[in-house]
């Protein structure tokens, strides 16, 4: 008897959890569609509407706007690292993976929506090095982007790896913040400049 009733409860509960990850997930989505493109000042009532929830879902998913965004950084990074850095099957050559980030960004830059590395957005419009959402773009930026430039950099046996590491994160951030504000077209200018860099910093094919 006691099997014949928790069958519903069950069946209900998963249900409830479908709903909510469903929920979730709209909400994960909105929020990274909109912090990127309106910024992190963005009202709860436009995530909710562009989600599809109530905003007492929202603060049932997450305790605040806050937390939402720190969890939108942490779901577009794996969008962002898998378009920016080389797949699997890529060159297993040091330079030509380093300049392929730099491809990409100049392919992203063109793109009429785009606002500049999302991450380092995140950083300056908060002006809170303390945030949590600041400490979490900082600390996915340098996980995915900034130790990737320092492991190839390793491996093409470069003079300094830290000091050239730095220097495709300046230009890394530089040129997607010039392009960001619609100050320049990347177009052959940081590929051309992170070539330069490399063969400064004896990183050959």
């Amino acid at each position: 008897m006691s099997t014949e009733t928790a069958a519903p409860d069950a069946k209900a509960g998963s249900s409830d959890n479908a709903v909510r990850e469903s929920q979730r997930e709209r909400l994960l989505r909105a929020a990274i569609e909109l912090f990127y493109r309106d910024g992190v000042a963005v009202g709860a009532n436009a995530l909710c509407r562009r989600a599809g929830i109530s905003k007492k879902s929202m603060y049932e998913l997450f305790d605040s706007k806050d937390a939402l965004l720190e969890a939108a950084l942490q779901r577009r990074i794996g969008d962002d690292a898998a378009f920016l850095l080389p797949p699997p099957d890529f060159s297993s050559s040091p330079r030509a993976r380093l300049l392929h980030v730099f491809e990409q960004l100049e392919a992203f830059a063109t793109s009429p929506d785009y606002r500049g590395c999302a991450y380092l957005v995140t950083q300056l419009e908060l002006k809170d090095p303390d945030h949590p959402a600041s400490i979490a773009a900082a600390r996915l930026k340098t996980e995915h982007l900034e130790g990737f430039f320092r492991a190839e950099a390793e491996r093409g046996h470069a003079t300094d790896p830290g000091f050239l590491t730095r220097q495709l994160a300046v230009l890394y951030d530089g040129a997607s913040s010039r392009a960001g504000v619609g100050a320049d077209d990347l177009r052959g200018l940081a590929v051309a400049t992170a070539r330069t860099l490399l063969d400064a910093a004896g990183v050959t094919d």
